[in-house]
């Protein structure tokens, strides 16, 4: 029973606009009311009916460590009894630059600001401030925040909710973004030929979860960077989600290839709104106040989200086998949901990548925006609330990575496993 939920999503929709905050909150992909969430603990969502659910979006990412985690509790607490703001620089963040730095391979200097869409639309800025140039490349179903120059051929919500072309964002802003499908390195060469000098900068989800988990194949990102250094273009890793999700130093440390800038979120703020760019010294040195590239913040580097983001970097630091543990609980849930798809008989691809994870009801390899909407995404609707029926919280939509937490314990994963066996069998 969810009626309270379905009372409070009524109410919602009296004041904020589809009953929403964000988009893909509103379960308008799958169908169905939204759950309204009242409290969580490690690996499980209490909604306001008081049921409970394993939780496969942990927040979108952030709650790597699970939710409520006592470390990082208590020193927000303790935080608060000094101030929640102060709009003047403090310690903690020149202490959390620092950890990012000595985790992180090829970052000089880092700024702190408020979310990733910020961190993603502040580094296209410094990127064409630092080059001179004006167009971008982005790649179809890559997800990069709500800023103008990312709402061109999005994934995410944006794919979800099925808006092909974004009101408000100017002609002028969508003809500098140029799009490739993902993966396609020719169609970059291609594209690059044509903008001769024109390109400041190349932007990728280095795994992308926004079009749900799907990887890089061999030689793609590679070849992005040796196109980018041959045409003074500059490389940008977002890694919103990949950023001390994948390894300490994310997506760069684990594929083993360098980005000039690379943009942070999700786990960085413990769960608090936190995002960050940064990169080589001698393209951030050109941001205020060191250069002219403006960029500002209120709250960039607010002593709760910093504390917050120090206190869950500062574990994962510590404890690097949270890594090893969580990509073996991942492989462990894969295989077995393999098995599970396989009795069916049902077309189906699994992606996964270190904790990320998607499920595509498709006949044919999921590696770009195009193959990931055309599997049969009715049918991943009806999976969903079967799933979630039984207790099991997935991403409200087929264009989701999954995100796993390390407080998920043997149990929740066969429980997850069972569940879907009993789903397939229910809407088949």
């Amino acid at each position: 029973m969810i009626e309270k939920s379905k009372h409070l999503f009524e109410r919602a929709q009296q004041s904020i606009p589809g009953g929403v905050n964000s988009p893909v909150r509103a379960f308008k992909s799958v169908g169905g009311t939204p759950l309204f969430i009242k409290k969580a603990k490690g690996a499980y969502l209490y909604d306001a009916d008081d049921n409970r659910y394993i939780d496969y979006i942990a927040s979108w990412g952030p709650m790597i460590l699970g939710h409520a985690h006592d470390e990082v509790v208590k020193a927000i607490q303790e935080q608060a009894l000094s101030s929640t703001s102060y709009g003047a620089p403090t310690e903690l963040e020149i202490e959390m630059a620092e950890l990012i730095i000595s985790m992180v391979p090829n970052v000089d200097l880092i700024r702190m600001v408020s979310s990733g869409t910020e961190a993603c639309m502040s580094a296209i800025r410094l990127a064409r401030g630092y080059t001179g140039k004006n167009k971008i490349i982005k790649f179809e179903g890559c997800y990069h925040g709500h800023a103008d120059s990312f709402l061109v051929k999005a994934g995410s919500g944006v794919a979800t909710l099925n808006i092909q072309t974004v009101p408000g964002v100017t002609a002028g802003v969508a003809n500098d973004t140029l799009t490739c499908a993902y993966n396609d390195l020719a169609a970059v060469e291609q594209l690059v030929e044509e903008n001769k000098n024109q390109i400041a900068a190349i932007i990728v989800e280095p795994v992308a979860g926004n079009m749900g988990c799907i990887l890089p194949q061999p030689g793609f990102l590679e070849g992005l960077r040796r196109i980018c250094d041959k045409e003074n273009i500059v490389f940008i890793f977002d890694e919103v989600m990949t950023g001390f999700r994948l390894a300490p130093g994310g997506a760069q440390e684990k594929l083993h290839v360098n980005a000039d800038l690379v943009t942070y979120g999700k786990v960085i703020g413990g769960g608090m709104p936190v995002g960050a760019f940064g990169g080589k010294k001698e393209i951030m040195q050109h941001i205020a106040p060191l250069g002219n590239v403006y960029q500002a913040g209120t709250l960039s580097g607010n002593p709760i989200a910093m504390i917050a983001g120090y206190t869950t970097l500062k574990i994962l630091k510590d404890h690097p086998h949270i890594y090893h543990e969580l990509e073996e609980k991942t492989i462990y849930l894969r295989d077995n949901l393999h098995r599970v798809f396989l009795e069916t008989k049902i077309p189906f691809v699994i992606n996964q990548f270190g904790s990320m994870i998607s499920v595509h009801f498709s006949n044919h390899a999921v590696n770009d925006f195009g193959s990931a909407a055309s599997a049969n995404n009715e049918l991943f609707k009806k999976y969903f609330h079967a799933m979630l029926q039984r207790g099991i919280y997935l991403p409200p939509s087929a264009f989701e990575s999954w995100f796993l937490n390390n407080v998920l314990t043997k149990e929740d994963l066969d429980n997850t496993i069972e569940a879907t066996r009993e789903s397939l069998s229910e809407i088949l």
